[in-house]
């Protein structure tokens, strides 16, 4: 069946939705490419950089919020891997959202994801700068030129072949997965013997005499909120990724759900060995709290090490997002509601017009570092998770109209199924409407970008007044 016209009624049960941008792909994603990516995506430069500030902002209490904006993360990701067990795409939430909400509902979920990866890109190569600066070698070389120089070696590789991201991302989430458990296991030594850190012994009293779990009451923890959404922004990569491999019916249940111990073992269990062993106090926004603590630990050689990991955690960040957009903007790009070149692709079957537009948003990006270096990254990190919210609150979306659906017996759902529907969707789309309302009570930065949200909108209609007319055209000729 060709895609849905703006006034297309539902299809019947028999037939199955075809999406013009999920052909021309290679399937060369393996089982172990899709198992790292799934690890890669829930492990990211919001937890490697962001916990620092965060910490010293919330205090011990940032565990709390890790745990239940992982379980949310989860919802979202379990929810997008029934859509794709009902029928893989690369287009993804996109392709979902033009099947049960139409051409509007695509336009919508695609522009907000590329909002949500066009400002991650931004934050990714800020990030690189700003590990890189950690080294002598680097510290007179100006913040932007690292932040491009970061960007040409991801955007080089990624065009290449889905089969070098894939080998790429699988080292990446290798190298990072192997540093949190090389530190988790030396922080639960040093909590053990109580060894003393840059004079402080580690233990329980860490937190218990400095101030305790809420040191500056409950309020800073729900205020960093959407700085932990962020920090699960990659986690429906491996939704993207399930359209360029074989077999994803057997693959992708097994990477989504390790998902949730994954979240629990590294993000939580990190945060609560990282108050344990300092307190809240000593760690920073500009520094990550890995390098603070080997820092202070004072052995030769091993904060200069954490900190390429934390580099590569970024650059594995930025190597997800110039991909996962990519095939985003091909999938609306072939449907009239993205520019046409965004829907090329090359010998290597990338759609390297889309990587090169999300690239070019990068380069503005390298613009941002050489006027602003300090304010760089919380500024694109909040525009990032407005964008997040979209997207997740899309696939709720579709996955709630999935539901429905196949209760009227239009679809089938897989076996493998978001638990405790339709509630499971309501909760979480009334989540992510709670964090904007906290985003808007933080002030500062946060409320100006609520204050944005008026202005995306006005963009996305304006912006679909332009495109309707090629999009109705183009589903005229496959009709």
């Amino acid at each position: 069946m060709s895609d849905r016209t703006l006034t297309e009624a539902p299809a019947p049960a028999s037939s199955r939705h075809v999406d013009a941008g999920d052909e021309g792909y290679s399937k060369d994603l393996k089982s172990r490419h899709i198992n790292m990516i799934a690890i890669g995506g829930a492990i990211g430069t919001g937890l490697f950089l962001g916990a620092g500030g965060r910490l010293a902002g919330a205090g011990p209490s940032l565990a709390i919020a890790y745990a239940v904006c992982g379980v949310f993360a989860f919802f979202v990701v379990r929810a997008l891997g029934e859509l794709v067990l009902y029928r893989p795409s690369s287009g993804a939430f996109v392709s979902y959202a033009r099947e049960f909400m139409g051409e509007k509902g695509a336009y919508t979920a695609g522009w907000l994801y590329f909002l949500n990866w066009s400002t991650t890109t931004v934050a990714d190569i800020t990030a690189a700068a700003v590990f890189a600066h950690y080294w002598s070698a680097f510290t007179d070389v100006p913040q932007w030129v690292l932040a491009f120089i970061a960007l040409a070696i991801v955007l080089t590789a990624n065009l290449i072949s889905v089969k070098y991201f894939g080998e790429m991302e699988f080292w990446f989430s290798i190298v990072k997965v192997s540093a949190l458990v090389i530190f988790m296991l030396v922080a639960i030594y040093l909590v053990a013997t109580s060894h003393p850190i840059d004079g402080h012994t580690p233990g329980l009293a860490t937190i218990t005499d400095n101030g305790g779990l809420f040191p500056s009451g409950v309020l800073p923890m729900l205020l960093v909120v959407q700085g932990v959404v962020f920090a699960y922004a990659s986690v429906e990569l491996c939704g993207v990724a399930a359209g360029e491999t074989e077999n994803p019916e057997k693959i992708m249940p097994k990477a989504i759900n390790s998902i949730m111990w994954r979240v629990g073992v590294f993000y939580v269990g990190s945060v609560v060995l990282l108050a344990l062993l300092l307190p809240y106090t000593a760690y920073s926004a500009d520094q990550s709290p890995f390098v603070t603590v080997f820092d202070k630990l004072g052995i030769p050689g091993t904060a200069g090490i954490m900190n390429l990991v934390v580099l590569t955690a970024a650059l594995s960040s930025l190597n997800s997002g110039l991909y996962s957009t990519g095939r985003i903007l091909r999938s609306m790009a072939l449907s009239g509601s993205a520019p046409k070149f965004t829907g090329v692709m090359n010998k290597g079957k990338v759609p390297y017009g889309g990587v090169l537009f999300t690239a070019a948003f990068g380069v503005a990006g390298v613009g941002l570092n050489y006027f602003m270096p300090g304010e760089a990254f919380e500024i694109v990190l909040n525009l990032a998770s407005i964008g997040i919210l979209g997207t997740w609150g899309m696939v709720m979306l579709c996955s709630l109209f999935f539901w429905h659906r196949s209760k009227n017996g239009l679809v089938s759902r897989p076996s493998y199924r978001l638990p405790w529907a339709p509630y499971t969707q309501i909760v979480t789309l009334i989540f992510l409407a709670t964090v904007l309302v906290l985003m808007w009570c933080d002030g500062g930065v946060g409320r100006t970008t609520v204050m944005l949200v008026p202005v995306i909108a006005a963009a996305l209609v304006g912006g679909w007044f332009l495109v309707r007319g090629r999009v109705a055209e183009l589903a005229a000729t496959r009709d």
